[in-house]
């Protein structure tokens, strides 16, 4: 069994803000979350949940992004932390909720103090809980891409990194504009599908001159957007959320891997 090589000695209350990709279409990623948390002490709460608001943040529609926001806020209200397995959901509520309620000083002081408690997965697991190393192993090279939000809004470039080199076997290999964007940015990539198109033609290439079999990032955006453009190349890459290998569960078809037959 894959554990977490530190236990934290205490055992916060962890609500897990599942995002809705992962929901939708990689739910192994939230179930890795829930691993690697209970193996570091956490008591794992997963609430009835809706969107960050993030889509309709982006389009300026401020009404549904505030409805959307007081319900996490009241979802979790009983939780010592909010943990998210993505930089751009969790720097939506971390970084934007705030400000959703300017004027407003009691729901914006219930803002902030929800925003104080979120944490992305993986900066929760270094940088709060003080994990250093995990027992995990896995024989390959990988590559890491920096996503935007969790890279500029969030400060998360070197605990993954840190992370991932305990692995036992792990050969990390850094690729060409690593916190590069790859082109994804949520309605971005519907608004200007032809730039979109064009940043990840050469984020992929970059990814490929890597020689890393294995491509991995904080956000399923991404790497939904990465894989698609890889397989269409006909690129032989594995992509794969960070959480996945770091709770050692890579048995599940890698994303935008045809799924496995059915016996």
């Amino acid at each position: 069994m894959t554990q977490l090589a530190k236990v934290a000695p205490f055992g916060p209350r962890v609500g897990l803000f599942a995002t809705c990709l992962v929901d939708l279409f990689r739910p192994s990623i939230g179930f890795a979350a829930v691993k690697l948390l209970e193996e570091a002490g956490c008591t794992v709460r997963v609430p009835s949940q809706t969107c960050c608001g993030q889509p309709a943040f982006n389009s300026g529609d401020r009404a549904t992004t505030r409805d959307l926001a007081l319900q996490a806020m009241e979802a979790f209200e009983d939780c010592d932390y909010v943990v998210v397995p993505s930089g751009s959901c969790g720097g939506m509520m971390a970084k934007h909720f705030p400000e959703l309620f300017a004027g407003e000083p009691k729901l914006a002081q219930r803002a902030l103090a929800f925003a104080n408690k979120t944490h992305e997965l993986i900066s929760f697991l270094y940088d709060v809980l003080g994990i250093r190393q995990v027992t995990a192993k896995f024989e390959g090279s990988v590559t890491y891409h920096d996503s935007c939000s969790g890279l500029r809004e969030l400060g998360i470039a070197n605990q993954p990194r840190a992370l991932l080199t305990s692995i036992q076997g792990l050969n990390l290999v850094e690729m060409n504009e690593h916190d590069v964007c790859c082109g994804f940015g949520g309605t971005f990539a519907v608004k200007y599908g032809e730039i979109s198109g064009a940043i990840v033609g050469k984020k992929a290439a970059n990814i490929a001159e890597s020689g890393a079999a294995m491509l991995l990032a904080g956000d399923l955006g991404c790497l939904m957007n990465m894989a698609g453009r890889l397989s269409r190349e006909g690129k032989q890459i594995e992509v794969r959320h960070i959480a996945e290998i770091l709770a050692g569960q890579t048995n599940e078809p890698a994303i935008g891997a045809k799924p496995l037959p059915k016996d």
